[in-house]
């Protein structure tokens, strides 16, 4: 009798066990496919599959930081505003690009939208992978050139924001060369160029305690699992963090989202 119940309980036990480390694994899937693999709201294969729209599109080329779902999605904050209801948001980002990929899809996936507006923000990843300056250069330019001789569109290229934010750090002191190249590439291509890193800048040295560089893959997730499955914001978390703009040391938070949406928003504008 009683090795019967004591089976039982294993049993139970067991059966509780694998019910909480399924559920574990499901929610993990489901935030690890709302962050890294779902695709852009309203992305190129979309919206441009049928040639040129009723709208003016404005297309927003560029890496996870564009694409919006690790976080603040400064696309879709401009496509809520409502002077811009008249105009088409295309949202081009995809999550791990470098230069070399957006190049590699900048003619069905801008190009193809025949756009009447063009950001690019890509780059951070380059940074982060150690691409060298002349690679990067070569690649912007040939995605800027491409864009030039096959469109009509006005184009703006976007200074790529902090690694982390202490501002002295040395993967900062890496990205600034980077952000040369496109202040370069802007002005040889009479681009637009629209100062995000510098606009960060200047919210974080009203802050103090600057945190370093610092990301990784799990905490990535992390911070995605407290907005998708707690419902936090991406100000929060940053906060929570002890971070005042990236909530990840990478991915803007709501307050730099409006800071890129601001900037581009004001461009459109003008």
């Amino acid at each position: 009798m009683k090795r019967t119940m004591k089976r039982r309980i294993i049993i139970g036990l067991c059966a509780l066990l694998a019910t909480v480390l399924a559920t574990v694994l499901g929610l993990t899937g489901a935030v690890g496919y709302l962050t890294f693999l779902r695709p852009a709201d309203n992305p190129p294969a979309e919206a441009c599959a049928g040639g040129a729209g009723t709208r003016p599109r404005v297309v927003a080329a560029g890496a996870s930081m564009t694409q919006g779902a690790l976080g603040a999605n400064w696309v879709g904050a401009l496509r809520e505003r409502a002077e811009f209801r008249g105009h088409e948001f295309v949202n081009a980002g995809v999550n791990g690009n470098t230069t070399a990929d957006l190049r590699q899809r900048v003619d069905g996936d801008i190009v193809a939208c025949r756009p009447a507006a063009v950001t690019i923000l890509i780059g951070t990843n380059d940074v982060r992978n150690g691409v060298p300056l002349e690679e990067y250069r070569a690649n912007l330019d040939a995605i800027v050139d491409r864009v030039r001789a096959r469109t009509g569109a006005r184009v703006a290229l976007v200074s790529l924001p902090p690694l982390g934010e202490d501002l002295g750090s040395e993967i900062n002191g890496r990205l600034g060369a980077y952000n040369a190249v496109i202040r370069e590439v802007a002005a040889r291509a009479r681009a637009d160029y629209l100062p995000l890193y510098e606009r960060v800048v200047e919210e974080l040295r009203l802050t103090e305690g600057r945190m370093p560089y610092d990301f990784s893959f799990p905490l990535a997730l992390a911070v995605a699992a407290q907005h998708y499955l707690l419902g936090r914001s991406w100000d929060e978390i940053a906060r929570a963090g002890g971070r005042a703009l990236l909530v990840d040391h990478v991915h803007l938070s709501d307050r730099g989202g409006a800071l890129v949406a601001d900037l581009v928003g004001g461009w459109l504008a003008g």
